[in-house]
């Protein structure tokens, strides 16, 4: 058969295939014009036939048909159990004459992601239409691949590579790409396959899953109950889980759930066993000893096999009480952060083409994230890792739960942690102020008030009465708005009197004004600890929360100490009351019901409060006495040396 054009065959030409002998030497097919045969043929002295169009169809069909099935020997050889692919990308209103996107699917037929499993393997490549599967996007300490953003700076690039591997059946180098809606002005985002573990290192079994196990022997039969527990008093406060996905996982396929994540969340449970009545004659195991086995099983995944699981369970490390390690939980948000812009949660991905559970989960991380980060940040004395002009994620609303259901607890709930996050946007404009270092203090310190004033404005509903009157407590994770909200208007305060004293001609008036919102804003907080009943202690609180009151404290004292008149009379100083009243309120709750958040302030302030409220002894010329400045202590868990930030005033 002779070639059915005689002109030159253009090189890699799909418009006129090389001929057959070529195709099946693998070697390049090239027609010299006024020839019938091409330059191999003649050099090998073989026909030179040209298929047919259908039998070049049949071929390419058999040829991808071969593909997969030897894709999916490797896959089912090489792992133990059934793998999970990354995500299905899809595009909607495909611009008209460019090629369908390349969409990852999962041959074993992978559900939708609940931020406990893990994708693996390699991706089976489809062209063509988008279905709009769901997307699981999860982890397993087991799996081998983890998905990494690519640089904007190259997202171009990859983008042509991938369109064109698309058209000739390849598998896109592992590329993973997502186009938002046309309609939106989001860019587009790809992923690439990058390893999980440090290459040459096995495990087995994980380091993760034996300190879990360990864990699990030492809860005995109560572990599902502290599941139960965390999802009634902390997911529902702070979601980041799916309920009803994780707890059928656990149900029917326990050894996919990651282990790290399960353990940080058995440990995440036990502050609540002593307000749990089923659980009150039970003898609780040590809290600190299983701290420390799963902050070990969170580090061994985040070095090992980190994904997006590790995320969750480093913000349920970091968010569980008691807290002990403030550098180690440092460390660790840091990471889980560096982890979170890897895998793109800082990218909006209400656009994108993937399931509605996935979006919400993607989301919630990345807001817990946000709050963990900026809190931290305050009550480190840190700057904070996230800059607002590095995402694009929205605002939480009470339409994206997670958790979609019609309890009005839910609903209620979800409403203030909408409200924390919206709070948590203004303390971030405070951390710029507190850590720029060139700064106009008046304009920028009337500007944090009108933005924290602003917010109250805005508020409806319960979350108003929590805010504006105190009231409305008995919602999950009011009484922590609560006190989140009166300090930052204590750090307002504290910063306006700062911004006073640094005046050269110190206005009187305007200073003793200042001292007496700080009076009133420290015996909101004072009011708020005594009033606490049992339902709210067991209530969810950050555990950012316990460096509150030692600031506090610190602070009233140095009121007390700069406006009392002698030494003799700092007992009957109204700052001084109110720290003492707070001490004592403090360990109430801590003798009564073992509330361990003003742990830290009672080990720093309790005795320092103690001998200055004690009567002044005479001073005799020959021994040595210790002054009242010596006996204040700086703060370092909360803002390390107030003074030296505000010191360039």
């Amino acid at each position: 058969m002779q070639s059915p054009d005689l002109q030159e065959r253009p090189y890699r030409s799909h418009l006129r295939p090389a001929c057959l002998p070529c195709r099946k030497r693998k070697s390049r097919c090239k027609i010299e014009p006024q020839s019938s045969p091409c330059l191999m043929c003649r050099a090998h002295g073989t026909e030179c036939a040209f298929p047919t169009k259908q039998q070049s169809n049949a071929t390419q069909a058999k040829i991808k048909s071969q593909r997969v099935q030897a894709r999916g020997r490797s896959v089912s050889e090489d792992t133990p159990r059934p793998q999970q692919y990354l995500t299905t990308f899809g595009h909607e209103g495909i611009a008209e004459g460019h090629p369908h996107p390349t969409t990852i699917n999962d041959p074993s037929g992978a559900t939708t992601w609940d931020g406990i499993n893990t994708p693996t393997g390699h991706p089976t490549i489809h062209h063509g239409r988008d279905v709009s599967q769901p997307t699981p996007l999860s982890i397993e300490d087991t799996e081998n691949e983890n998905p990494h953003i690519i640089s904007p700076a190259m997202t171009r690039d990859s983008q042509v590579l991938t369109d064109y591997l698309s058209t000739i059946g390849t598998d896109g180098c592992g590329i993973r790409l997502i186009r938002p809606k046309q309609a939106n002005g989001s860019r587009q985002v790809l992923f690439t396959a990058v390893q999980k573990r440090p290459v040459g290192l096995t495990m087995s079994p994980s380091p993760s899953h034996a300190k879990c196990e360990i864990i699990e022997k030492l809860l005995g039969p109560w572990t599902e109950k502290f599941i139960d527990l965390y999802f009634e008093k902390t997911n529902i406060c702070f979601p980041l889980l799916d309920e009803a996905s994780f707890k059928g996982r656990y149900a029917n396929a326990k050894d996919r759930v990651s282990p790290a994540l399960l353990a940080c969340l058995y440990a995440n449970s036990l502050i609540y066993w002593r307000y749990e009545p089923e659980l009150i004659g039970e003898r609780p195991p040590d809290i600190r000893f299983i701290w420390n086995l799963a902050s070990e099983a969170a580090q061994s995944e985040l070095f090992l096999a980190p994904g997006m699981s590790t995320i969750t369970a480093v913000l349920l490390d970091v968010g569980g009480r008691p807290t002990t390690a403030m550098v180690g939980n440092g460390v660790r948000l840091g990471s889980a952060i560096s982890l979170a812009y890897s895998l793109g949660l800082n990218h909006d991905p209400l656009s994108w083409n993937i399931s509605r559970s996935e979006k919400m989960l993607r989301m919630h991380i990345w807001w817990s994230l946000l709050i963990h980060d900026r809190w931290s940040s305050l009550a480190y004395g840190t700057p904070p890792h996230i800059q607002r002009s590095f995402y694009d994620v929205p605002q939480p609303k009470i339409e994206y739960q997670l958790n979609r259901t019609d309890c009005s607890r839910s609903i209620s709930a979800m409403a203030i942690f909408v409200e924390l996050s919206r709070l948590t946007d203004i303390l971030d404009c405070y951390l710029q102020y507190l850590y720029q270092v060139d700064k106009e203090v008046d304009a920028l310190v009337t500007n944090l008030e009108l933005r924290l004033n602003r917010w109250v404005e805005s508020l409806e509903g319960d979350a108003r009465q929590i805010i504006t009157r105190g009231s409305s407590l008995h919602i999950p994770g009011a009484p922590n708005l609560r006190l989140a909200y009166l300090s930052i208007q204590l750090l307002t305060h504290r910063i306006r009197m700062e911004n006073t004293r640094s005046k050269t001609d110190i206005d009187e008036d305007s200073l003793a004004n200042q001292y007496i919102q700080i009076r009133r804003t420290a015996e909101d907080i004072v009011c708020l600890v005594q009033e606490l009943q049992e339902k709210q202690l067991g209530d969810f609180w950050m555990p950012i929360s316990s460096f509150i009151f030692p600031s506090t404290v610190t602070f009233l004292l140095r009121c007390a100490l700069e406006t009392g008149r002698s030494p003799s009379e700092l007992a009957g100083n109204g700052s001084f009351k109110l720290a003492r009243d707070l001490i004592a309120a403090l360990r109430r709750h801590r003798d009564n019901l073992g509330w361990d958040l003003g742990d830290i302030c009672l080990a720093q302030h309790a005795e320092i409060v103690e001998k200055l409220a004690s009567p002044v002894q005479p001073i005799e010329d020959n021994i040595s006495t210790t002054s009242f400045g010596d006996l204040m202590i700086p703060d370092d868990l909360f803002l390390d040396n107030i003074n030296d930030i505000f010191g360039g005033f």
